[in-house]
């Protein structure tokens, strides 16, 4: 999915780094009716340089959930069916984004690979829908991912962690993993039911150092259009995500109700100014699903840490 990508120099070092060679393998562009980037300036709704995901979300205006409500007994056996309007997340589903980054040498072509797969995981109590992510850089791979999510009764997507592998120029770099409830990482919230203007920032999820993940969001603008070539949208959903330790930065996530995130876009001081629009989202067949199942079943048996969680498993086809 359209994410922050990791930072090579996070996933060499530290306690959640997977190291190959030296521990045992674990079971386990086009044109659009909106700018594709924006120099809007930044806002005071920005929270405060250098506060952390867990002092944030605290104080939260009564009644609106916040990442510090997480509670497994938010969660029901309904966990793993994702129909949230604004990224319903379907076992077999596959989009395809596309565009570019801000590199050293210039603008750089990019594209990201996301489906769900029909995995399901169990992570701190609740159980997940298993995500396959790859990350495109001028073609060649730069990075792929799991990404574990579950929505809870009243349809907020939450996100419980990643195992990432990272490449460069061909070549495996490393592994890192965050998982909600080991090391200090915290659940987050991904998407929520009913996105309203004006509503504090929430976070997204929270790792500690080596991971270094400490993203927010909140709702930035509702109502808009917008044309990428899967399609033209109204009603669109637009989500602003940063970093509070990098405070100028921010991305923009473009949400169309029954699809998902369609566009990503930029604002302010994003380094990397990526730009990506939805060119295709698809269902796959059964065999293609399969064949992405025995992939993700591959980084699930090279994450280590998975240890001390139970593996991955297939849905159960008569009670999905």
């Amino acid at each position: 999915m359209v994410k922050k990508r990791v930072r090579l120099q996070h996933v060499a070092s530290g306690r959640l780094c997977i190291l190959f060679a030296a521990i045992a393998l674990f079971a386990l562009s086009a044109s659009a009716c909106t700018g594709d980037s924006s120099s809007e300036a930044s806002t005071s709704s920005e929270t405060t340089q250098g506060t952390t995901a867990q002092a944030t979300t605290k104080g939260v205006i009564s009644g609106e959930i916040t990442a510090e409500d997480f509670d497994v007994s938010l969660f029901d056996d309904s966990s793993t069916t994702i129909d949230n309007e604004w990224f319903p997340l379907k076992p077999g589903t596959r989009w395809v984004w596309r565009g570019s980054t801000q590199e050293e040498e210039g603008r750089v072509p990019h594209s990201i690979i996301f489906t769900i797969t029909d995995l399901t995981k169990e992570i701190n109590g609740v159980r997940t829908v298993v995500g396959w992510d790859r990350d495109f850089s001028d073609g060649a791979l730069v990075e792929t991912e799991l990404i574990f999510l579950a929505q809870d009764k009243d349809g907020n997507i939450w996100h419980l962690g990643q195992y990432s592998e990272t490449f460069e120029e061909g070549e495996f770099v490393g592994g890192s993993a965050w998982l909600a409830g080991f090391e200090g990482a915290k659940a987050g919230i991904w998407v929520k039911a009913e996105p309203q203007l004006g509503k504090p920032a929430y976070s997204m999820g929270f790792a500690p150092p080596p991971y270094f993940w400490d993203d927010f969001a909140k709702t930035f603008k509702m109502g808009q259009k917008t044309c990428v070539p899967a399609g033209c949208y109204e009603d669109v959903l637009v989500t602003d995500e940063f970093e509070p330790g990098k405070p100028g930065a921010h991305q923009l996530k473009y949400y169309a109700r029954g699809v998902g995130n369609v566009r990503t876009g930029w604002r302010g001081e994003d380094a990397d100014k990526e730009v990506l629009v939805l060119v295709r989202v698809a269902q796959l067949s059964s065999a293609a699903l399969a064949k992405t199942r025995t992939e993700a079943l591959k980084l699930e048996t090279r994450a280590s840490t998975y240890g001390r969680t139970p593996p991955a498993e297939a849905r159960d086809p008569e009670n999905p």
